[in-house]
């Protein structure tokens, strides 16, 4: 059974007399233990998707399971806890609390649930995981960023969810840092099965997950698995792209130039 279900997914915006389809009829299906990421230019949809499977918008249309369990037409305190016991969220900005130790802030979401008499210990083991047991009694001022995102990393897996979402983790790290990000990502994948979906403008990035969903003008356009042509031209974004020597080039410049846009 998959871990998280879409099936003709919309999320429509009205603006005065017209309409934005922002999601626009998706229909997508996320084994347990996949390491994937959602691709596009900016507009494409890609944040307003993660965040219709992460339960933090309604879609307007469509059906949405996770686990096997449909969550349209759940209560705002029925997604509450959904997204509080089966999903963990990495943001760009990291959202830390900054007077709050790194131990502390990965302690956070244990506060909003039943109580865990071993919670202290699960988060201190889970920044041993990402290599920061060191680093527990550290404010986020006193951490750079890297290890800053580490600290939200530990703090999305400390309720154990079914999968982690991830919007744009790398975007405001330089390479070195980012490599170090993904490398943790990827460990905790196979090390520890957990289900990770990325958000990225960065082939880079993307190039390094096992599965790439291109989305444009709010519907899927490409999806392919890693270690076929359809895979480098997905990166790319051009589906007519020729394979060869040159195209991991391109499809890196492709993800630079994303990124500017957005910017």
């Amino acid at each position: 059974m998959p871990i998280l279900e879409a099936e003709g997914l919309t999320k429509v915006y009205r603006r005065g007399a017209s309409e934005v389809h922002a999601v626009d009829g998706i229909s997508l299906s996320v084994e347990a233990g996949e390491f994937m990421a959602i691709m596009g230019r900016s507009g494409s949809g890609k944040t307003t998707l993660l965040d219709l499977l992460g339960c933090l918008l309604r879609p307007t249309g469509g059906e949405l399971a996770i686990d096997g369990h449909g969550v349209i037409g759940a209560s705002d305190g029925e997604l509450a806890t959904i997204r509080r016991q089966r999903i963990g969220f990495v943001f760009q900005e990291f959202n830390l609390i900054p007077t709050l130790t790194a131990l502390e802030n990965v302690m956070l979401p244990l506060r909003y649930g039943p109580r865990r008499p071993e919670g202290r210990r699960e988060a201190r083991e889970l920044l041993d995981l990402v290599g920061l047991g060191e680093r527990a009694g550290h404010r986020p001022t006193e951490l750079s960023g890297g290890e800053q995102q580490r600290v939200a990393i530990a703090r999305a897996l400390v309720n154990e969810p079914a999968v982690v979402l991830a919007d744009e983790p790398t975007g405001e790290l330089d390479s070195a840092t980012s490599d170090t990000i993904m490398a943790t990502l990827r460990d905790l994948n196979r090390e520890r099965g957990v289900t990770i979906i990325i958000v990225t403008h960065d082939a880079g990035v993307a190039g390094s997950t096992d599965r790439v969903v291109r989305l444009s003008d709010g519907k899927v356009v490409a999806d392919e698995r890693a270690g076929t042509r359809a895979f480098r031209r997905a990166l790319a974004g051009d589906p007519t792209a020729e394979t060869g020597a040159g195209e991991r080039v391109w499809a890196r410049l492709g993800g630079l130039l994303e990124r500017a846009r957005g910017a």
